[in-house]
């Protein structure tokens, strides 16, 4: 199994809401209404929000501990939430706004695992 370093995927995730949330500032204010503005604003909001939490995770994974369930699970809800609401804001079909939520829970899952699975170090 690959290990994926979650503390580069967190640094990506954040780049990525720095460079969109600029783009949505500047690039989308002039053709996207104040709608589709809002959904790309949220959008940012939890890509960054979420890009920080699984930063923390890659810390906690550089000190040793096991937390690919949680970090994976975070990824694929921020995934799925903030990429159904950024196509939606430029102009794909409103559908994908059924798809949202269940990125949202993905979302919520991986930060209830942080609380319920038990933290363990890696074994050496």
């Amino acid at each position: 199994m690959i290990a994926i370093k979650w503390l580069k995927v967190s640094a990506f995730d954040m780049a990525l809401a720095v460079g969109l949330g600029a783009f949505g500032a500047h690039g989308l204010k002039k053709i996207a209404s104040p709608y589709e503005l809002e959904i790309w604003q949220t959008a940012t909001l939890y890509l960054f929000v979420h890009g920080l939490g699984l930063l923390v995770l890659g810390v906690l994974q550089t000190l040793g501990y096991r937390i690919g369930k949680i970090a994976l699970t975070l990824q694929i809800g921020i995934m799925i939430f903030s990429g159904t609401l950024y196509l939606m804001a430029l102009g794909f079909p409103r559908w994908l706004g059924a798809i949202t939520p269940m990125g949202g829970t993905l979302m919520i899952v991986g930060w209830l695992l942080l609380v319920f699975l038990p933290l363990k170090k890696e074994k050496s």
